[in-house]
């Protein structure tokens, strides 16, 4: 069955008249015969009665109109979807985002991208690299922004964006205050809020013991905005990206000492066909001018 014989179909249907039907379907007379012969026969018994110049359904006519009527329907619903989404209108775009990526840097980005793809519909899931991945991999994301995951994976292709270091972050009135930067064997003895989905969390752990500087663990937490309202509080301090911090008032000077940087990349999973609207966003997102690294500032 193809779809050109149930649209002549439906048009004698409407016309029970074989020449005007040829007619609105732009076909010779004897072509639209020949195409509802067929269907006939894939169905096995008479669909029209022609009586000279009279032309009835047949019961089996009547019978099968509306679910034929259905499939043009369904047909021509999904050219209008595909059109839709080739054209970028009504297209879906699902977005990972690393849960530490703060939305000063992104946000920006988001807003110009939507003012240039109106039509385009981002939906956003933010999580921990590793998990991201694995969505990647499986098909729940179409892209992703994020450090690279802990475990190196050939099926994915990373493209470095932007780099941002890493800061201290205190309360207004703290000591670190008073200073352009900290150097990491400055916060010994402090009290110390753990951003439990920080990627970077284990290799400062790292650092610290390596140099032998004790902090004071207080508080450990997944969400962000807990850990910067603690900060906010003077309950403590913690290890912060720099274009992460959300509440305002936060008091933020970078480590030295050693520096601590970390490198956003764009995330797709390699070989795989981008749709229209992955592509576009791909393309926009290595066209953005991502700002450059902040220089430290100079020591008093």
């Amino acid at each position: 069955m193809e779809m050109h014989q149930i649209r002549y179909f439906l048009a004698v249907c409407d016309s029970l008249n074989f020449t005007r039907a040829a007619e609105g379907c732009n076909v010779t007379q004897p072509a639209l015969t020949r195409a509802i012969q067929k269907l006939e026969e894939e169905l096995g018994g008479l669909l029209f009665r022609r009586e000279r110049k009279y032309t009835h359904m047949t019961d089996l006519g009547h019978l099968v109109r509306p679910q034929l009527e259905a499939i043009l329907a369904q047909s021509e619903q999904a050219k209008t979807t595909a059109k839709s989404f080739l054209q970028l209108k009504d297209a879906p775009l699902k977005l990972g985002v690393m849960c530490t990526i703060g939305p000063m840097r992104f946000i920006g980005f988001l807003s110009d991208f939507g003012r240039h793809h109106p039509g385009i519909e981002v939906s956003l899931m933010e999580s921990v690299p590793d998990r991201l991945s694995q969505s990647l991999m499986e098909g729940e994301l179409d892209v992703a922004m994020m450090t690279p995951p802990g475990e190196r994976n050939e099926r994915l292709d990373l493209r470095r964006l932007y780099e941002e270091r890493f800061m201290i972050a205190c309360a207004p009135g703290h000591r670190f205050e008073a200073m352009a930067a900290v150097p990491m064997a400055d916060i010994a003895g402090e009290s110390y809020l753990t951003r439990a989905n920080c990627e970077y969390v284990g290799y400062l752990d790292g650092v610290m013991q390596e140099r032998m500087i004790e902090v004071q663990d207080v508080y450990r937490s997944e969400r962000e905005d807990w850990i910067q309202s603690m900060v906010l509080a003077g309950m403590g301090i913690c290890f912060i990206p720099e274009y992460t911090p959300v509440i305002p008032g936060i008091v933020t000077r970078p480590i030295v000492e050693p520096e601590v940087t970390r490198a956003i990349h764009i995330v797709t999973v390699a070989g795989r066909r981008f749709s229209p609207a992955v592509a576009a966003f791909v393309k926009a997102v290595e066209k953005h001018k991502w700002p450059a690294l902040s220089p430290v500032p100079a020591k008093d």
